[in-house]
């Protein structure tokens, strides 16, 4: 399947993704609690400068404002019939702003869960969870999206409900999970886990790999699970800018432009192909990756000793994958984070 993302790959040893969507629009004046969705209509410049400031940046692919735009979450919000419209537009705004560059630029239609726990332990079917997912799909692709991009997931049941939704959407796809419980998506799917079951999907994604979760350090170790399994499939790394921490009154996310950059040459030389940044991660973060990326020269695959020396402490002694038999040595944890 030959499209924008897919081409941009045959072509680039590396791809600079973008950074945070809700850290920059709360900047902009989105109040919690309500949708960010909402703005593609309400202000979609603000949403064309969340774009802009991206690609300035250095950005080859960027999210559409989208992450909860399917009819489950949004009818939280008494906007579930909106879905596809909201989508449509977030893609719209998107277009326009890859279009009027002078280099390629690839509009990622954002898919986030749908915020349900699918059965057996919850009341969300595989088909109603198709069904939901394809709506937002359909709209994403109206909108001109060259690619979907699934996000934060935990579920397997999910991520392979979006495969099918994106199937019927005829529609080339990414997909990403949240590792954030001792190296385990909340659902408790392990790197190891998820290298094996895109492998089983019927619609592959051009590219798996993690988003969010706990810190960079995490998130590293993590992409150097799904390189221990031997995939060829390309992987995607887009990490926090450093830890969570509530200063007067707001979230602030610890890691510096200098951090972010030294976790965008770690993650190209463990095996990521497509680069980013998740909660956190501002313009001049991005700008620094884009740099670091640009000059620095690549290197062996790092250690978890260097992951840890560069980028902070692991959240928690292991990731999931180890053998409970296996007594090799863990980097021991340490609780003061370099340049946070």
């Amino acid at each position: 399947m030959t499209n924008a993302l897919s081409k941009m790959m045959a072509e680039r040893d590396w791809i600079l993704a973008d950074g945070a969507t809700g850290t920059n629009l709360f900047n902009m004046g989105l109040s919690s609690g309500d949708a960010p969705e909402m703005w593609n209509v309400e202000h979609p410049d603000r949403i064309e400068k969340l774009y802009a400031m991206a690609v300035d940046a250095g950005s080859d692919l960027f999210l559409t404002n989208s992450f909860g735009g399917n009819a489950s979450r949004l009818k939280l919000h008494g906007a579930q019939k909106r879905a596809r419209e909201l989508s449509r537009v977030s893609a719209e705004i998107g277009r326009e702003v890859a279009d009027r560059r002078d280099r390629p630029v690839v509009v990622a239609g954002s898919v986030g869960p749908t915020g349900e726990i699918m059965a057996p332990m919850g009341s969300l079917t595989h088909e109603l969870a198709v069904e939901i997912l394809h709506e937002q799909a359909e709209g994403l692709k109206e909108g001109g999206a060259d690619v979907l991009w699934l996000e934060t997931i935990s579920a397997p049941e999910e991520y392979k409900a979006a495969a099918e939704a994106f199937k019927l959407a005829e529609m080339p796809w990414c997909g990403t999970m949240s590792f954030d419980t001792a190296g385990r998506t909340m659902m408790g799917l392990t790197s190891a886990d998820m290298a094996v079951m895109v492998e089983k999907l019927d619609h592959k994604p051009l590219a798996f790999g993690a988003n969010c979760g706990v810190g960079a350090s995490d998130l590293m170790r993590t992409v150097l699970g799904f390189v221990a399994q031997g995939t060829e499939r390309p992987i995607v790394a887009k990490g926090n800018a450093g830890i969570p921490k509530y200063v007067d009154g707001h979230i602030h996310y610890d890691g510096t432009p200098d951090l972010m950059a030294d976790y965008a040459v770690l993650a190209r030389d463990a095996g990521a192909t497509i680069i980013g940044g998740c909660c956190g991660t501002m313009p001049e973060h991005l700008s620094k990756m884009r740099e670091a990326l640009e000059t620095r020269p690549r290197g062996a695959r790092p250690t978890l000793e260097q992951i840890t020396e560069a980028l902070g402490a692991f959240s928690s002694a292991v990731d999931g994958t180890e053998d409970d038999d296996d007594d090799t040595p863990r980097p021991a944890r340490r609780n003061r984070r370099r340049r946070g």
